[in-house]
C-alpha cells in the first residue's frame, strides 16, 4: 500500500517561503511521478506540480509558475515543493499524490487522465497579508 507523508507546512507572511516534504513508501519510488495538489477553503482541488520518475517538471497551474519548484530526492524517497513569493492566494491544504499501480507509466500525463489516486493527509499552508 502506497503510503504518502507531507510536512513543511506553516504559517508565512506574503512575500515568504516554505519547503513543503512528501514521503513516500509502498511504492518503487524511483519507477513513479509524483505531484503536489492544493485544496484552498471554499474551492476544488488542483494540480500544481509534478515531477516525472526522470526529473522532468510538469506545471499544472500558470498561478505559480516563477515561484515554486519541484525536486525530488531518490535516495530518501522524497518528493519537494520548494515555495518562494508566496501570496495570499496560495493559502490552502497541500497534498503529495502518487499514481493509481495501473497507470504508473502515464507518468505526469496521469495528470490529465485521474491516475493520481493515493493520497497523503495534507499540509496546511497559511500566507498573511
Amino acid at each position: 500500500e502506497v503510503q504518502l507523508v507531507e510536512s513543511g507546512g506553516g504559517l508565512v507572511q506574503a512575500g515568504g517561503s516554505l519547503r513543503l516534504s512528501c514521503a513516500v513508501s509502498g511504492v518503487t519510488f524511483d519507477d513513479v511521478a509524483i505531484s503536489w495538489f492544493r485544496q484552498a477553503p471554499g474551492k476544488e482541488r488542483e494540480a500544481i506540480l509534478c515531477i516525472s520518475s526522470s526529473n522532468s517538471s510538469t506545471y499544472a497551474t500558470n498561478s505559480v509558475k516563477g515561484r515554486f519548484t519541484i525536486s525530488r530526492d531518490n535516495a530518501k524517497k522524497t518528493v519537494y515543493l520548494q515555495m518562494n513569493n508566496l501570496v495570499p492566494e496560495d493559502t490552502a491544504i497541500y497534498y503529495c499524490s502518487a499514481p493509481n499501480y495501473y497507470c504508473t507509466s502515464y507518468g505526469c500525463f496521469g495528470l490529465y487522465t485521474g491516475c493520481f489516486g493515493s493520497w497523503g493527509q495534507g499540509t496546511q499552508v497559511t500566507v498573511s497579508s
